[in-house]
């Protein structure tokens, strides 16, 4: 059976996020979303025409905050987390044989405690991929000191759990820290430094009790608010939405207007095309009221621009007003979108040009 599959990201907690989704019913799952990707994931989702079935947790997490309440708001999708974490506002509480259906695809829930009381190592129906959260790194694995860790639980937990999985499984972990993607359960059984070869419990527990590692920067924010789920105090929304305007967030960052909804507001929009001056009076024509500053000119000319009002760039087809928008953003402009469709698409949709050549 097919799966869509796709490996996330955060840089700050080097955390990876997994999307997993039958490519027939269109239905996903989200395994340990970040709180501050909740709108790259969302766009993700919406992109691919995917309806988000549920996030999942491999624990609760002590170095970021999940995404799950904020994505539970937006598109209705199930919170599901160990019964073993204690964490209040899940709607499925996941304990060892259980198992997350998606489609014509499932996940099964193993129980691989030791780093915390509440990991979870979820395994794809045909045992071709497992998703081990901190309890087996690549080379590596969770840390046992705090949040009632124990090396010995943890030991058994990877021989019993996930060393029994067929050999060419591949294991996706919750972090890497050198830029490492995947492993399998074969190369872990044989070159984890920890746990793998010939290392017995005594070798494990003997090894992680002399780690030595200060507690992570985030430990008393992070835990808190993964035992409520990553609900925010106030049950904000999504932070940081457009209020101006209806726009649709990129996978690719960008912010975007449609024509018409850009028609509707030309007077609360600052338009700039950055376009090159022949194309500002070609046959595609202008915005009524743009205002031509090139691409290449863009970071020059920055301080032309009042950051503190709505921005959109415009050009030919979106694709070099998208990097515009990128540049504004970063210059400190509050209000940024990307017309999509550029040019193309506003006269598409008959909607009025000034300069016009035939």
């Amino acid at each position: 059976m097919a799966l869509l599959f796709r490996q996330l990201f955060d840089p700050v907690s080097s955390t990876y996020t997994y999307l997993l989704a039958d490519p027939v019913a269109r239905e996903a799952v989200l395994i340990d979303p970040v709180f501050e990707h909740v709108r790259r994931d969302a766009a993700l989702l919406q992109e691919l025409g995917l309806t988000l079935h549920a996030t999942l947790e491999t624990h609760a997490h002590a170095d970021h905050v999940t995404g799950a309440w904020l994505l539970k708001q937006r598109f209705g999708s199930l919170i599901a987390i160990a019964a073993a974490a204690g964490a209040e506002n899940a709607d499925r509480l996941l304990r060892q044989g259980d198992r997350v259906v998606f489609g014509a695809r499932s996940l099964s829930v193993r129980e691989t405690p030791g780093h915390t009381n509440g990991c979870l190592t979820y395994v794809l129906d045909d045992e071709s991929m497992a998703f081990t959260g901190d309890a087996l790194l690549i080379r590596g694995c969770g840390r046992t000191d705090f949040q009632q860790g124990s090396a010995a639980r943890l030991y058994r937990s990877i021989q019993d759990q996930i060393f029994t999985l067929p050999a060419a499984c591949l294991l996706y972990p919750g972090h890497d820290y050198r830029g490492l993607t995947v492993t399998s359960v074969a190369e872990e059984r044989r070159y984890n430094p920890r746990v793998g070869g010939n290392a017995s419990e005594a070798d494990f527990v003997g090894f992680m009790n002399n780690l030595g590692l200060p507690h992570p920067k985030l430990l008393d924010v992070a835990v808190p608010a993964n035992l409520q789920c990553g609900r925010p105090a106030g049950d904000s929304a999504v932070p940081d939405e457009s209020t101006w305007a209806p726009l649709r967030y990129t996978f690719g960052g960008v912010w975007e207007i449609e024509p018409l909804s850009l028609a509707e507001r030309l007077s609360e929009a600052q338009v700039i095309d950055v376009r090159e001056p022949s194309e500002f009076d070609d046959a595609l024509g202008h915005i009524a009221g743009a205002r031509l500053i090139p691409l290449s000119e863009l970071r020059a000319r920055i301080d032309e621009i009042d950051r503190g009002r709505p921005v959109v760039a415009v050009c030919r087809s979106g694709a070099r007003s998208a990097q515009a928008s990128l540049i504004l953003q970063k210059a400190g402009a509050v209000h940024v979108a990307n017309l999509a469709g550029g040019m193309l698409r506003w006269r598409s949709e008959g909607l009025p040009v000034d300069g016009e050549r035939h």
